[in-house]
C-alpha cells in the first residue's frame, strides 16, 4: 500500500492555526463590538479577499412620478434607470504588542487571551475613529443658537434644533431606519422600530434627557429594541452614546460658567451626527475576513530569536467608510452645559 504523505499546513496567522484563528477573530470582535456604534447604521458592506483596494456603493436615483394620463393605443415615452455610483478607497490599519517568554512563563493570568481581548478593543476603536473622521467632515450642518460658524456655537441642544434637523432630512426623503447590523461577530440585520438615528459623546445625555417627550429605554416596547449605548428617544430620533465622538475642545463661542470648556475660555463644541437610512457606508468589522490576528507565541525559536524569548500579539485589517448622501444625515454642533442636574 502506498504511504500517503499527510499535507502540510501553512500558517497565514503566525503561530496559530487557520481553525485557532478563527476562533480569536471570534473573540477579539466579540470584546470590541460593543464599541461599534457606527457599524450599526450604515449600508455596511464585507470585503472579499483577493479583491480591489476600491470599494463601490451604488445607487438608483428615483424615478419622476409619471403624471401625464396615458393616450387610448399610444405608448409611452418610458424612463431610463439612473444610478450614481460612490467609491472609497480602503487602507490597512494595524498593530501589535510585544510579549517575552518570561511574561508567559511566570504570570499568573492568561496573557495571551488578554492581550488578545485588548487588541480588538483597539482595532474597534480605531474602526470608529475612523469612521467619525469621515463623517464629521459631511456637509450638512445645523449649529444650536443659530450660530453662522462653528466658533460662534455657545447653546446647547434643544427639541426646536432636533426638529429643525428632523425637517431637513424629511424634506429630503431620507429613510428612517428599520434595521441595524447586529451585535456580535457575524454579519446579520435586525429589525427595530423605525427612526433616524443620532450619534453623539456620552457627555449630552444629560441634555437628551431634558428635552420635552424623551423616553428612556426602560420604557421601550419591545418592537423598539433598544441597541447597546442607546440613550432613549425624543418624538422619531433615538440617541446612542459613546466616547469615541469626542468634541473640539475650545471651538466654540465663549464659555463663560455656563458651558463646558477645556481651558475655560471658549465652548468645546460637540457634533451630534443624526441618519437616515442608506446615508453612508462602511466596510464592516464582521465575518472571518474581516480582520487577522497575527500570534506569535513566546518559546518558539524562529530567526532572529532562536531561544524563543520574545513574541507578539497583534491584528490587521482593511477599512474605509463614506458618505453616500450628504442630504440624508447631518451634523449638530452644540455646547454641553457643566451643570448635570
Amino acid at each position: 500500500m502506498a504511504i500517503v504523505n499527510a499535507p502540510v499546513i501553512y500558517n497565514t496567522y503566525g503561530d496559530i492555526s487557520p481553525r485557532t484563528a478563527a476562533y480569536a477573530v471570534r473573540e477579539l470582535l466579540k470584546r470590541g463590538d460593543p464599541l461599534l456604534v457606527l457599524e450599526r447604521f450604515g449600508q455596511a458592506k464585507t470585503l472579499p479577499q483577493k479583491n480591489t483596494q476600491t470599494m463601490k456603493f451604488r445607487r438608483y436615483e428615483a424615478l419622476e412620478p409619471a403624471t401625464t394620463p396615458l393616450s387610448e393605443g399610444v405608448t409611452p415615452t418610458g424612463k431610463l434607470l439612473t444610478k450614481t455610483d460612490v467609491t472609497t478607497v480602503l487602507r490597512q490599519y494595524g498593530d501589535f504588542v510585544g510579549l517575552t517568554d518570561v511574561i508567559e512563563d511566570t504570570h499568573e493570568d492568561p496573557v495571551l487571551r488578554e492581550t488578545m481581548a485588548l487588541c480588538g478593543e483597539q482595532a474597534a476603536q480605531t474602526l470608529e475613529l475612523v469612521r467619525y473622521g469621515v463623517l464629521t467632515a459631511g456637509t450638512n450642518v445645523f449649529r444650536a443658537g443659530d450660530a453662522a460658524a462653528r466658533n460662534g456655537v455657545a447653546a446647547g441642544l434643544t427639541l426646536g434644533l432636533q426638529r429643525k434637523v428632523v425637517n431637513a432630512l424629511q424634506r429630503q426623503l431620507a429613510g428612517r431606519i428599520t434595521s441595524i447590523v447586529m451585535a456580535g461577530p457575524d454579519f446579520n440585520t435586525s429589525p427595530v422600530g423605525a427612526g433616524y438615528f443620532a450619534v453623539c459623546h456620552v457627555d449630552l445625555e444629560t441634555s437628551i434627557r431634558k428635552m420635552t417627550g424623551f423616553v428612556p429605554v426602560e420604557q421601550y416596547s419591545d418592537a423598539m429594541k433598544a441597541i447597546p449605548g442607546e440613550i432613549g428617544k425624543v418624538e422619531s430620533v433615538r440617541y446612542v452614546g459613546t466616547t469615541l465622538c469626542k468634541p473640539w475642545e475650545d471651538a466654540g463661542g465663549s464659555a463663560s460658567t455656563t458651558y463646558m470648556s477645556t481651558t475655560g475660555s471658549n465652548c468645546d463644541v460637540y457634533p451630534i451626527l443624526y441618519f437616515g437610512r442608506d446615508a453612508y457606508g462602511i466596510t464592516a468589522l464582521k465575518g472571518k475576513n474581516s480582520v487577522a490576528p497575527m500570534v506569535l507565541n513566546p518559546n518558539t525559536p524562529r530567526g532572529g530569536d532562536p531561544l524563543g524569548q520574545r513574541g507578539t500579539v497583534g491584528w490587521k485589517t482593511w477599512a474605509g467608510a463614506v458618505i453616500l448622501n450628504e442630504l440624508w444625515m447631518a451634523r449638530a454642533e452644540v455646547a454641553v452645559p457643566v451643570s448635570f442636574e
